[in-house]
């Protein structure tokens, strides 16, 4: 199988930012009563007094104020589905697997779309609320082993180098620099 993360790797730029962004424009009286709290929680994360799981779900505390969250991301993604790079769908394949920070309830339709299988944040769809772990660095790894045991990783793809733990899994492993696949640089 390969391994993709999603955003800045098959989809550019972040589709987390696109969605905040996309509901301002939709949305702009929920997503910005949710404004000064991620503010707060953004300065308080950068003094490392919180971490980046909090300030996700500051930033999708709006989501209780959509009057449908599910017709909103589906709107969302008629407009943004042509932010797929073409490089991944030139190669995708049926036993394809994203791997993503990013929430699960944004990303599945996609997913779904994309007929790949997905692996993502958690959080529910109605309260912006993250249900366990922020699925980042080592906690890919453990969600992946969780759900795929034996499984070999053939190819994985990223454009963090904090992904390195996912990598070290793949018998190759690329870096995205400038929307390019290129090899991941040894250690």
């Amino acid at each position: 199988m390969n391994v993709y993360d999603f955003d800045q790797t098959i989809f550019y730029p972040d589709s987390s930012y696109c969605f905040v962004m996309y509901c301002l424009r939709h949305y702009p009286r929920a997503v910005l009563s949710a404004l000064p709290e991620t503010i707060l929680m953004g300065i308080l994360v950068l003094l490392k007094k919180a971490d980046t799981k909090d300030l996700k779900e500051k930033v999708f505390s709006f989501l209780p104020r959509l009057e449908s969250v599910e017709d909103t991301v589906e709107a969302f993604w008629r407009e943004y589905e042509g932010n797929i790079e073409t490089w991944y769908l030139d190669q995708r394949r049926d036993d394809d697997l994203i791997i993503s920070a990013s929430p699960e309830f944004l990303l599945r339709p996609m997913a779904e779309r994309l007929g790949v299988r997905l692996i993502a944040t958690p959080m529910d769809p109605y309260t912006g609320k993250i249900q366990g772990l922020n699925c980042h660095d080592e906690e890919k790894v453990r969600r992946f082993r969780g759900l795929f045991p034996d499984e070999a990783v053939e190819e994985f793809y990223s454009d963090s180098l904090s992904d390195a733990p996912m990598a070290a899994l793949a018998e190759r492993a690329f870096l995205i620099k400038k929307r390019v696949p290129a090899p991941w640089p040894e250690a």
